[in-house]
């Protein structure tokens, strides 16, 4: 890792440097119930997760209105779309951060790279509004130059405009800006940018094995990101 004379990091949020599944769970259920829809397991969530809150929603939805217990009904995903966004935003605005943690590792691997002055910054799918308020409640906004959400940009990752975009912003070519994720998502926008990338074990693939997925290394802690003997 060290020989790709790295200029900055950009670092992924949920899956990546909090667990954030609980709050996902939560605000999205809360908000099903609120319109008379089935809630959904976590395992439904979790594999969802990572392509942003939209995807998230229409995902679910279209699982849950195949239920036996909705049989018959002649609401579908996109008419029911607008109302639960609405009400899944309220929901997680109110409990952003109530039942997710820090994974550990984060702050000590944050550290090491504030150490080494590595400008940092966060690049997420989670819009804006969820993820400045979530970084400040964890005590992660204080080592990021830059924080930028799925809303931020004009496309979403796997798209690579937003590491493009991101790079532009911490003054860093792509090829000396190094990605950590936890996703297939991830893998892709970097990829396509032309930007190295390192891969958590621990986050959310949507039901595949990381390890399956190219990456400079997988680690299964951020503080093991300078370790040579796992990155080399």
């Amino acid at each position: 890792m060290k020989q790709l004379n790295l200029q900055a990091v950009m670092i992924d949020l949920d899956g990546t440097l909090v667990d954030t599944i609980g709050d996902f769970e939560v605000a999205l259920n809360r908000a099903l119930a609120d319109l008379y829809v089935p809630t959904a397991n976590r395992a439904l969530i979790e594999r969802s997760i990572g392509k942003g809150s939209e995807h998230l929603i229409r995902a679910v939805l279209k699982h849950q209105l195949t239920l036996p217990e909705v049989a018959g009904s002649t609401r579908d995903v996109e008419q029911l779309f607008t109302p639960v966004w609405e009400r899944y935003e309220h929901h997680y605005l109110n409990i952003n951060g109530e039942f997710s943690i820090v994974f550990p590792g984060v702050v000590e691997g944050l550290e090491q790279l504030k150490d080494m002055r590595l400008p940092l910054a966060c690049l997420t799918n989670k819009p804006i509004a969820f993820t400045t308020p979530l970084l400040k409640d964890k005590g992660l906004s204080i080592y990021f130059e830059h924080v930028f959400g799925g809303d931020s940009f004009e496309r979403k990752k796997p798209d690579p405009l937003p590491l493009l975009k991101t790079c532009e912003a911490l003054r860093c070519s792509p090829a000396r800006t190094l990605m950590v994720g936890d996703s297939s998502n991830d893998a892709q926008a970097a990829d396509a940018a032309g930007c190295p990338l390192v891969l958590m074990t621990y986050g959310y693939n949507h039901g595949e094995p990381i390890q399956n997925t190219p990456a400079l290394a997988w680690l299964d802690s951020l503080d093991q990101l300078w370790d040579s003997n796992r990155v080399g």
